[in-house]
């Protein structure tokens, strides 16, 4: 490696070494898993009141939500950046569905996630990225077929 970017070997491990150091230090501090759990309760506390402003607070302001729905249900076609832009997108569903879904904080992936449920059957499953104590990644599940090992859960 250090005869191709000219460089001596020593100059070189220094530089990996400084490029992991700051790595790491950009990484944000792994949030406990009972204050996840909390923040998403209070997440779907926020969007069963439609609270933008608690949903922004909670969510990170470069987060990004991302929706399956395999072209057989509808879902965001497109990656949702930012905090503000998903509580509002959020809060838009949650007000075209006065008979809304039955949301429960369950195990998704290992880590606390949502899943709603309308009249008996699983419609969305969310899984959820927390860093530094707000939501970074959001990703929703709501394709059938998909969903089915839900089913009976």
């Amino acid at each position: 490696m250090a005869e191709i970017v000219g460089r001596t070997p020593a100059a070189c491990r220094q530089l990996a070494s400084s490029a992991r150091r700051r790595v790491r230090a950009a990484q944000a501090p792994a949030t406990p898993a009972t204050r996840r759990a909390d923040i998403v309760r209070d997440f779907k506390q926020a969007w069963e009141a439609k609270d933008i402003n608690a949903l922004v607070a909670l969510l990170d302001p470069d987060a990004t939500a991302i929706a399956d729905g395999g072209g057989l249900v509808l879902a965001a076609l497109h990656p949702i950046d930012g905090g503000e832009r998903i509580a509002r997108y959020l809060v838009d569903l949650a007000s075209r569905a006065p008979d809304g879904p039955t949301i429960g904080v369950r195990t998704v992936n290992g880590e606390p996630g949502l899943v709603a449920r309308q009249d008996g059957i699983t419609v969305l499953v969310m899984a959820f990225n927390v860093a530094d104590d707000r939501i970074r990644h959001i990703w929703a599940v709501r394709n059938p077929e998909k969903l089915r090992p839900w089913a009976t859960d």
